[in-house]
């Protein structure tokens, strides 16, 4: 396979463009345009030799169109190509006025200062990141870090590489009859049982589950050794969890994070966050939560992972709160809930057993890269939702959001309703839902219910996406800690008055348990926004200060 292309739309610039793009050049088939049309016909070649494009780079005025318009006739050609824009610095304050505001639609990525000499590192900052990116979302990666062998992609297949997504490695499935299979099965005793993963530099595994592939990367579950109080015990790796553990285990706290599943939580599956502070190009969620892993862990944090937390004792009087999961116990003086939520079922008992083979439940990465040149599906009108969508028309023929509500505006940011508005395989239909579906082993066909009318249709669907809202997991807290109607956790001023100690309610993200605490979506009255639930994370670790304090005497840390 050639190697992928990097294609700059350039007239009076070419020789700047390419002096920009040489370090590119060892690596990735650089070409040059030097109109749109010819950028269009140099990509028509391009995938007609098999090969497909992973950055266009046109500088900020073309001869033949209007760049916008030339981005837009592009993406059709080649959708997962990411798009920048490299003015040259005569025309860069002039033309990006008008420019920036597509950002916000998502017709290009990067609006950029052409390079101005050798080892320009903030313009390549940007490329590499927009190179990772892409090499993050193809089907096929470059740099494979596990090996799977199966003869089908079933659910179980799925589910590993989704979970190897969102910890940052890539994976690539191989038939067993190829040279990637065989390579596997030379490594492997007996007869072949799938699927097979070969995870880089260990043995060779038939895996009957996730769970068996985390431990072949990070080992089996252990009791937890921990024979010591630690200050802080966070339940949940996602954005609010890794916020809490990053500011306290930087303030000298002893810090542990148990989570059942992969870092990141939910936020861990967006394909990108483009509203997150600091990220003025987007961010993946899966680079955001490893990020913020990595710097919990240079301060100190523990993570043990695979850890289901099913009971918390309330300790009293001086005594620890006692974190329980089914291979040890973890004693703190203080525990932070960040446990976040799960996406709500749809509850259309047909649709259900088709879970893993067409329908699934969160963005699901892994799984948009098996839709090109299908028609999806997706079910709700947040924040994922849009996300998803915008990430699925990279690959899927059409995407279609379903949506019970008359309009997007009142759950959906409108950087996003920008984007898909501008997007041609994205549509929305309001005022509707799912209520049947059905295939042949797999998900194939719709049954959609129009609200106010109560008219069905059946319509052609390979693949559905179901992003809900949000349902909290919390039934192993103790009842001391107060929740909501719904299950959510309780914190400051909406506590019942009847729980209030002295006529004063908790702190604002204390609970009902002095020493406990919750923050991100589990928490009564969250945004349900990844900032927030960071800033949350990181708003508790004083509290946490605040009642460590005055620490009994006597105990151990």
């Amino acid at each position: 396979m050639p190697n992928p292309s990097i294609v700059l739309i350039s007239e009076e610039h070419t020789d700047q463009m390419l002096d920009g793009f040489a370090r590119y050049q060892a690596e990735y088939d650089v070409r040059v345009a030097r109109s749109c049309h010819e950028a269009l016909q140099t990509t028509h070649d391009i995938v007609a030799e098999g090969g497909t494009v992973a950055l266009f780079a046109s500088e900020s005025v073309l001869p033949d169109a209007e760049v916008l318009h030339c981005f837009h006739k592009l993406r059709e050609k080649v959708p997962t190509a990411r798009r920048l824009i490299a003015a040259h610095w005569d025309r860069f304050l002039i033309d990006g006025p008008a420019l920036r505001a597509g950002m916000a639609k998502g017709k290009y990525d990067a609006y950029l200062l052409m390079p101005r000499g050798a080892r320009d590192e903030e313009f390549h900052n940007a490329i590499t990141d927009l190179l990772s990116d892409w090499g993050s979302t193809v089907p096929d990666p470059e740099v494979v870090s596990v090996k799977i062998v199966s003869p089908v992609r079933d659910a179980l297949t799925l589910g590993i590489r989704d979970f190897l997504d969102r910890m940052g490695m890539a994976s690539t499935v191989y038939p067993p009859d190829s040279d990637g299979g065989r390579y596997v099965l030379d490594r492997w005793e007996g007869e072949p049982a799938y699927p097979l993963v070969y995870p880089l530099n260990r043995p060779v595994i038939h895996a009957t589950s996730v769970r068996d592939v985390a431990i072949a990367l990070y080992g089996a579950p252990t009791a937890l050794d921990l024979d010591h109080v630690v200050d802080v015990a966070v339940v949940g790796g996602g954005p609010a969890g890794l916020a809490a553990a990053v500011y306290a285990a930087s303030e000298g706290l002893s810090t542990v994070i148990l989570e059942a599943e992969a870092v990141g939580g939910q936020a861990g599956t967006s394909s990108m966050i483009r509203n997150y502070l600091g990220f003025p190009r987007g961010i993946s969620g899966m680079r955001l939560a490893l990020r913020a892993r990595n710097q919990a862990l240079r301060f100190g944090t523990r993570f043990f992972t695979g850890q289901i937390v099913d009971a918390v004792r309330p300790g009293y009087d001086g005594d620890p709160h006692v974190v329980c999961t089914d291979m040890g116990e973890v004693r703190a003086r203080s525990v932070v809930i960040a446990s976040g939520v799960a996406y709500r079922k749809l509850r259309v008992e047909p649709l259900e057993d088709l879970v893993g083979i067409g329908v699934y439940y969160g963005a699901a990465m892994t799984a948009a890269r098996e839709m090109e040149d299908q028609d999806v599906f997706v079910v709700g009108g947040g924040n994922s939702a849009g996300q998803a969508a915008v990430h699925l028309a990279r690959f899927a023929r059409s995407v279609t959001i379903v949506v019970r509500r008359p309009d997007l505006a009142e759950t959906m940011s409108q950087y996003l309703i920008g984007e898909i508005e501008y997007n041609s395989r994205i549509s929305v239909r309001t005022c509707t839902t799912v209520v049947d579906g059905g295939g042949d082993g797999r998900l194939e066909w719709l049954g959609l219910e129009d609200v106010r009318t109560g008219e069905r249709e059946q319509v052609p669907a390979y693949g559905l996406f179901l992003l809900l809202g949000a349902e909290p997991r919390c039934d192993w807290l103790p009842p001391e800690v107060s929740r909501d109607e719904r299950g959510f956790v309780l914190t400051g001023r909406d506590v019942p008055k009847e729980r209030w100690t002295d006529g004063l309610p908790p702190e604002n993200l204390a609970t009902t348990v002095p020493g406990i605490f919750a923050a991100g979506d589990i928490r009564s009255g969250s945004m349900k926004r990844v900032a927030s639930a960071s800033g949350e994370g990181a708003s508790v670790v004083p509290l946490v200060h605040a009642w460590l304090a005055p620490a009994p005497e006597g105990t151990t840390l």
